[in-house]
């Protein structure tokens, strides 16, 4: 009876609480997340009691990916070799660890090597040794083959193609089997400080709201964990990284990131399309000359008696101006050429996934460290472009992050009461191969906003790397990429064909295929800081270009129920946390936020 009375007063405190707020038919209320409508203010939140449970750890880290491992695993290797009692725990808001893991995945193994010098008898899943690269220029109809050498960037001999979430879930079990706790289907949501300013660690997402915003009956709080050091290791543009980053200003003296997004695919393929080992890449169609971007065609290494497979995937610059370009189409045109149909054709798709990837390099990095942790891996922006590869500096950085974090436990500088700002982690960068590399590359990428577009950056390309990157001056990237979207009636519709269902698909058929899930009933996680914007800005300005960027078919716009105009739906369920809404909205109106944790795709090796 008292359970009924209270849902029943939670109901009322509903219709009061959304009566207060008056939205018209034309701008209805779209978001409903705490973060935009605090609950402070909010009647319904008034009897909820909102304490955490807290645990105490040295090191936290959040993310599970490579970098992520990497430093669970470096930090419990010192504290083993030291003798010292050191916690580590680290944070993945999958469900299941590598669950939200996309990559090519062609990983050079330096770091490995390094990290675990017996991976191979340790049943590392690394069993597809490069034999040979191709890369070419696509023409709407041909291919003009550009030879690979030595020493060029993208020369892949001495690396592995792997599916990297299989990876990643092999470096967790060395992680744990080295004492290192993984905590999964846990969401890092909000950033905790100390007295002194510093960092005291990270809360994990409530669980048990409802879609309007209102607590459930089911309503628990997350979990604090305080930690001595935590390093932040989320990937490309994570939901903490923001706010630490605007909170310490980190990025004061850095460029604005320029990013791509990585869409790819796993197809099982006929025995004579198959080459284990092969690596191929290509620029050019479907995409024009200012249009920054290319594809990546891996052969993966099969068991006796295994379906041969292929990953194959497609990268669009986020600096593109035109609104009517649709990333996930460009995609599946590139499958139409003469020269890459033949290879998918009899065979069968698998798996369909994407994900943003940081592509501004050595001029957009941040200052890595601030009071109370660090940011390592793409949550730092360590990717190296024109190799087409990021896992090892990742890897690497996880592990000198974890190095310069064990040197402040053991010595008793770090504590829980006093945060301290680990400046020996970027000193430790400074001398490491990633620095040194990305330095050498700084200007293969921004070598593309020239008039002379995909031409002249891969003529400079081919100079710097001749020059071995020791050319005196520093290229920029020339803004944000969200403002280099041009208005619709500057541009011309794109045409693309219309999906065959054999070797071209539509979106919501390859969105079944991440198994992407989140709770129905919980707020959006996809907000905006204005609900009118997307249909009087962005729908009228740039004809609602997040129907066609995002890869998951999140953004929609539909008819009002009045008949008169259209709407924005948000359709959350379908989000697969690729992040380029947050980062090609051109009114920069969405805030891309953690859902409840286990939510999202459900990859398995992508």
């Amino acid at each position: 009876m008292a359970a009924a009375l209270v849902s029943s007063s939670r109901q009322v405190g509903r219709l009061t609480y959304a009566a207060k707020r008056l939205y018209s038919d034309a701008y209805p209320k779209i978001t409903t997340h705490y973060t935009i409508h605090p609950r402070d203010k909010d009647p319904r939140w008034k009897e909820i009691n909102m304490e955490r449970v807290a645990e105490e750890t040295d090191i936290l880290i959040i993310g599970g990916g490579p970098a992520g491992m990497a430093a669970a695993i470096r930090a419990r290797q010192i504290a083993e070799e030291k003798g010292a009692e050191v916690r580590v725990t680290l944070l993945e808001k999958a469900a299941e660890v590598g669950g939200h893991i996309l990559s090519g995945a062609c990983v050079d193994p330096i770091a490995l090597n390094e990290l675990i010098p017996d991976w191979q008898e340790k049943g590392a899943p690394m069993n597809t040794p490069v034999t040979s690269d191709k890369f070419g220029l696509l023409t709407k109809s041909g291919r003009i083959p550009i030879p690979v050498f030595p020493g060029l960037p993208n020369y892949n001999h001495g690396n592995y193609v792997v599916r990297l979430g299989h990876l990643v879930r092999w470096l967790s079990e060395q992680a744990e089997a080295a004492g290192a706790e993984i905590w999964p289907g846990c969401a890092g949501a909000d950033l905790l400080y100390r007295d002194d300013g510093s960092l005291k660690g990270v809360a994990t997402g409530d669980v048990g709201i409802a879609k309007d915003g209102s607590p459930k009956d089911m309503f628990e709080r997350g979990m604090e964990f305080h930690s001595k050091i935590t390093i932040f290791t989320e990937g490309c543009h994570g939901h903490l990284t923001k706010m630490i980053s605007n909170k310490y200003n980190l990025r004061a003296n850095s460029e604005p990131q320029s990013y791509g997004i990585g869409l790819k695919e796993l197809w099982e393929v006929k025995p004579e399309n198959h080459k284990p080992g092969l690596v191929e890449h290509t620029v050019g169609w479907p995409l024009d000359k200012n249009t920054y971007g290319g594809s990546f065609i891996y052969h993966l290494k099969v068991e006796e008696g295994e379906t041969p497979l292929v990953a194959a995937g497609f990268v669009v610059g986020l600096d593109y101006s035109n609104p009517y370009l649709s990333p996930f189409r460009e995609f599946q045109k590139f499958k139409t050429h003469p020269y890459i149909r033949p290879m998918f054709e009899g065979g069968s798709r698998i798996a369909y996934g994407a994900r943003a990837l940081v592509e501004g390099g050595w001029q957009c990095l941040p200052v890595p460290v601030f009071p109370g942790g660090v940011l390592a891996g793409d949550s730092a922006g360590f990717l190296n472009v024109p190799r087409i590869k990021g896992t090892h500096n990742a890897m690497k950085s996880g592990m000198l992050a974890a190095e310069a974090a064990m040197d402040l436990i053991i010595s008793g500088e770090a504590t829980h009461e006093k945060g301290v700002v680990p400046t020996q982690y970027e000193e430790k960068l400074k001398e490491s191969y990633v620095y040194k590399e990305l330095k050498q590359v700084r200007n293969c990428r921004p070598s593309f906003h020239t008039s002379l577009g995909l031409y002249g950056g891969v003529a400079y390309s081919a100079f710097s790397t001749l020059m071995r990157g020791k050319e005196p001056w520093t290229l920029s990237h020339g803004g944000a990429d969200h403002a280099r979207l041009k208005p619709a009636k500057e541009c011309q519709p794109i045409e693309y064909p219309k999906p065959d269902g054999v070797i071209t698909f539509d979106l919501l058929s390859s969105v079944a295929l991440t198994g992407t899930n989140h709770e129905a009933d919980q707020p959006a996680h996809l907000t905006l800081k204005d609900d009118t914007v997307p249909v009087k800005q962005n729908l009228g300005v740039y004809d609602g270009p997040e129907a066609r960027f995002c890869p998951a078919g999140v953004y929609e716009f539909v008819p009002m129920e009045s008949g008169d105009g259209q709407r924005l739906q948000i359709n959350a369920q379908n989000c697969i946390h690729c992040k380029t809404c947050d980062i090609k909205d051109p009114s920069q109106n969405i805030n891309w936020v953690v859902p409840e944790g286990g939510g999202g795709p459900a990859y398995n090796g992508m």
